[in-house]
């Protein structure tokens, strides 16, 4: 267990943000965890719990106790009815798991590969990309309740899963560490590839009959050719939600700009890109001193070295400020705000 003073968190977020924590501790598992939160210097103080650091944006040092979750292991539970459900400790990389079920030729998850972060902070967000989203394969997860240190187990429907939401970022926020993770994967996978480039990028690869690991190959290519490499340029990946607004709405605005995309919802509403309609604002590629935004996808704010967590607030605030008044859309951050 590692307990650190006036501790640096930039190597501990992806933007690069420079900001220190008056605490600092890394857990490796449930014990340890529960140990930290009976010392008295933790239990007074506010918590913060760190994964990857990947969604997050520092605006200010943080006047408590860091949490870093080191907690790993991968393992299949069980096979039932051509599902198998596979549990992954929250330390561990997402990036990882993907690998763990593609080598052991399981689907769900492959269009999911290259998401930055951890395991435990996927479900807070209930993460997704190219049509498929955590909680398609959610099956539960355990975790510790920070107040009394006992280990709950909450469902999909506790859970309370939206469109990159859950229950933990709205009355459970900052309540809980999510210690383990457990999902339900096809041994016949069936492949989802209508979403975004993957049916050309398959094509470029000369892939007839693709695969789980041909889909994630895919992916990744699309995800490394738009989205910078946290380690070279500091970013968080998308920063914004993508909006879902009505069908009236988005006829309204097709009439004014007939090449909007967008994806159908339901019958009442559609999912317009919001990278679409911050580019249509003038911001893809903008650069303003040390940050900007990203030349290749426009969702994506980037910190080029030396930039404070406070210029990449306020860069979000105009552009949500432009994208309200040119489209009469407001868009939502992603990422989490501290």
């Amino acid at each position: 267990m590692k307990f650190e003073k006036d501790f640096s968190l930039k190597p501990y977020n992806t933007f690069g943000i420079d900001v220190r924590t008056r605490h600092f501790a890394r857990f490796d598992s449930v014990q340890e965890l529960q140990e930290l939160l009976q010392r008295p210097e933790v239990k007074e103080e506010p918590k913060l719990i760190l994964g990857g650091g990947s969604n997050l944006l520092f605006t200010k040092d943080f006047d408590g106790i860091v949490l870093l979750n080191g907690i790993k292991g991968m393992e299949v539970l069980r096979e039932a009815d051509g599902y198998t459900y596979v549990r992954a400790g929250g330390g561990e990389k997402w990036h990882d798991l993907v690998l763990f079920c593609l080598e052991h030729d399981l689907g769900g998850i492959e269009n999911m590969s290259l998401i930055p972060g951890t395991v435990g902070a996927a479900p807070l967000q209930n993460i997704g990309a190219y049509g498929v989203e955590l909680k398609d394969v959610f099956v539960e997860l355990e975790a510790v309740q920070l107040e009394t240190g006992q280990v709950h187990t909450f469902d999909k429907e506790a859970c309370q899963f939206g469109y990159r939401e859950s229950v933990f970022k709205h009355s459970l926020k900052g309540q809980y560490v999510v210690t383990a993770v457990t999902l339900r994967l096809r041994k016949e996978p069936q492949l989802n590839t209508s979403y975004g480039a993957i049916q050309t990028t398959l094509q470029d690869m000369q892939v007839q009959q693709p695969t789980i690991h041909d889909v994630s190959a895919a992916v990744c290519h699309i995800r490394r050719s738009k989205l910078p490499d946290p380690a070279q340029i500091g970013n968080a990946g998308s920063f914004f939600k993508n909006p879902e607004i009505p069908v009236l709405l988005f006829d309204v605005l097709k009439e004014k700009y007939p090449d909007m995309p967008a994806y159908p919802v339901s019958d009442m509403s559609v999912k317009v890109p919001a990278g679409w309609l911050i580019e249509q604002c003038g911001w893809k590629g903008k650069v303003i001193d040390n940050y900007g935004v990203h030349k290749n996808q426009a969702l994506v704010l980037v910190n080029y070295g030396g930039a404070k967590g406070e210029n990449l607030l306020q860069l979000a605030q105009d552009i949500i400020q432009s994208v309200q008044e040119k489209f009469g859309i407001a868009l939502q951050p992603e990422v989490n705000i501290i």
